[in-house]
């Protein structure tokens, strides 16, 4: 075991000290957007003082960081059919978004998180990813959300694919002190209880756990563990006091929410449709009631396909977010969003250049719609959003023909 002495690059920076079943940990809080931050990890790897390094990365992330054409070997007709089109559009947005601080700043949000994972290889010593895998944690952050919170996170997401605008001064005073995942958060959805609970408190307790993991795995060793500044408060806590097994909770905050029964916007549509079809047959006949399904299909129809032809969709994909739009809310499994990116994949299958083009081509607005895998995922989100909002207009207007 190496020397019990701070190194001296540590001791200007937020940190903390824990010694547990044998294992020492030093937690290095960093400012994710820091040049100082870089350079003292950096410094604190050629100290020499440490055996194991743990950083706050996943799997995914570390293959973005180190891995520049990682999203090359990504399936994208798999993704869309697992249901993950979602969530590939949402990361995208992050990542615009925090490639506009990067060119405000002069430093990548990540960097001193790569410097550690890179410097750990270079040094031969073993490297624990700790993180959870942010699809998770977005989905996790997701589902405690209320209607309107969503809706603002979706319309933020939206907003971030399109529109190339400065990173206000608060939002970056707010990365150097905090995570960059609440800051995107927060930017998009503003901040919540529910965010904080499953963005920063939850994954305090999860890379608590997987800290512990990595010091049974490495008995009597030093840990170094490169988390943000927001984390260190809350990690330190929950390192010193977890008492459940590291792997029970891991496994119970890799958990996704389950789905209590239908959705209530799906029982208020059906119902809708249901009772005005039935209320129309009373008042007027089938004709009558065929008038209120025709509405129904015609409004969302139309709202699914515009949505389709303004993010660039192929005729065959406003076609087919045409005929899917009306039965979306009846079946979530055959969403206009997905079932038009599909048919988009298929008729304009990205090739291996799309792929290797995306981080730049993503950098602006008209890349977005030149690029086919962006476009596919933007076809995905704004067909989605056409739907949807067609879906509020069609509910109205057979209120209205009912009246």
């Amino acid at each position: 075991m190496n020397d019990h002495a701070l190194p001296a690059a540590l001791a200007d920076q937020p940190h903390a000290r824990i010694e547990r079943d044998g294992v020492r940990y030093t937690l290095l809080g960093t400012a994710h957007v820091s040049k100082e931050s870089v350079a003292a990890v950096e410094a604190a790897l050629a100290s020499a003082a440490f055996d194991v390094v743990a950083v706050e990365l996943d799997p995914a992330r570390h293959r973005a960081l180190t891995d520049p054409e990682a999203f090359t070997k990504l399936d994208l007709v798999a993704a869309i059919k697992s249901g993950k089109a979602g969530l590939l559009a949402a990361n995208l947005a992050l990542a615009a978004y925090q490639r506009r601080l990067a060119e405000q700043i002069g430093v990548e949000p990540g960097a001193e998180l790569k410097a550690a994972a890179v410097g750990a290889i270079e040094r031969n010593l073993p490297l624990a990813l700790i993180d959870r895998d942010i699809g998770l944690t977005f989905r996790r952050a997701w589902s405690r959300l209320g209607f309107w919170k969503r809706s603002m996170l979706g319309a933020g997401l939206l907003t971030s694919l399109i529109v190339d605008e400065k990173v206000d001064d608060d939002a970056i005073e707010r990365l150097k002190e905090g995570d960059v995942l609440e800051a995107s958060f927060a930017e998009f959805a503003g901040s919540s209880p529910e965010i904080f609970e499953a963005v920063i408190a939850e994954r305090d307790r999860y890379m608590a756990a997987k800290l512990r993991e990595t010091g049974a795995a490495h008995p009597g060793k030093h840990v170094l563990a490169v988390v943000g500044a927001g984390h260190l408060a809350g990690l330190k806590a929950a390192l010193a006091s977890g008492h459940e097994a590291p792997a029970a909770q891991i496994a119970r905050l890799e958990t996704l929410p389950t789905d209590s029964g239908l959705p209530w916007f799906t029982i208020v549509l059906v119902s809708l449709l249901l009772g005005g079809f039935a209320y129309g047959w009373q008042q007027g006949g089938i004709e009558t009631g065929g008038l209120v399904l025709l509405h129904w299909a015609a409004v969302t129809a139309v709202g699914g396909a515009l949505g389709c032809l303004a993010a660039g969709g192929h005729p065959l994909s406003i076609v087919a977010a045409a005929v899917a739009s009306p039965i979306t809310p009846l079946h979530p499994a055959l969403g206009s969003g997905t079932v038009s990116a599909l048919v988009e994949a298929w008729v304009r299958k990205p090739d291996y250049a799309d792929f290797l083009a995306l981080r730049n081509d993503t950098r602006t607005v008209i890349g977005w719609w030149r690029n086919r895998v962006a476009r596919t995922l933007l076809n995905f989100f704004l067909t989605s959003l056409g739907t949807v909002l067609a879906m509020w207009a069609a509910g109205a207007g057979i209120v209205a023909k009912l009246i």
